[in-house]
């Protein structure tokens, strides 16, 4: 089964513990007190990150490759008043070049780790191009370790790629490393990253 018929499944069966009325705490801590710009959310979902960012006073492009998502995030976006500062897109996020930056912002909260690694390269070579200098990139991914399954789940991308992906053009400031565990499945190594565009 691909990435994309997986995640298809998953929102038609309403297997998403990730939805939730706010975004992750390490968003809304990053964005406080920042200036409102253009936004880039990564793997958008239902879209709680962008409409968050929207009632701050971003305007966002959302992009998931779920046509449920984006329908979903649609709905969610205009209830909550802010549809006309969101652009939800349903596409790859390892395919961004129907996009033009620049964005003070880019966040993914779990997305990137579904990919593989042409598609990571691409995914970074996208980001690189979009963010503007000094733009902040906040990324939440599964790190890969020795028994991961990627048949069974998130790929998982080893700490040393995801460095080596942003080497180039960006300033790692911080990761902070922890566990997750999603409903009863097993716990997996994860970590926040804080980067910044050079």
């Amino acid at each position: 089964m691909s990435n994309y018929e997986r995640m298809v499944e998953r929102y038609e069966a309403g297997a998403v513990p990730w939805d939730s009325d706010s975004p992750p705490p390490e968003v809304m801590a990053l964005v406080d007190g920042l200036q409102p710009g253009r936004a880039l959310d990564l793997g958008c979902g239902y879209g709680r990150t962008s409409i968050y960012l929207a009632e701050l006073g971003w305007q966002v492009d959302g992009v998931d490759f779920v046509p449920q998502a984006v329908a979903e995030a649609r709905a969610r976006a205009k209830a909550a008043g802010v549809a006309d500062q969101i652009k939800f897109h349903q596409a790859s996020v390892a395919e961004l070049d129907f996009l033009a930056g620049p964005y003070q912002l880019a966040v993914d909260v779990g997305c990137m780790h579904i990919l593989d690694e042409p598609e990571l390269r691409r995914y970074a070579a996208g980001a690189r191009r979009l963010l503007a200098a000094d733009g902040r990139y906040l990324l939440f991914a599964r790190l890969r370790t020795e028994s991961a399954d990627p048949e069974n789940g998130p790929r998982g991308v080893p700490d040393a790629l995801i460095r080596e992906l942003f080497a180039e053009g960006f300033v790692l400031q911080q990761v902070e490393r922890g566990e997750t565990q999603v409903e009863d499945q097993p716990v997996w190594a994860s970590a926040w990253y804080w980067f910044r565009r050079g």
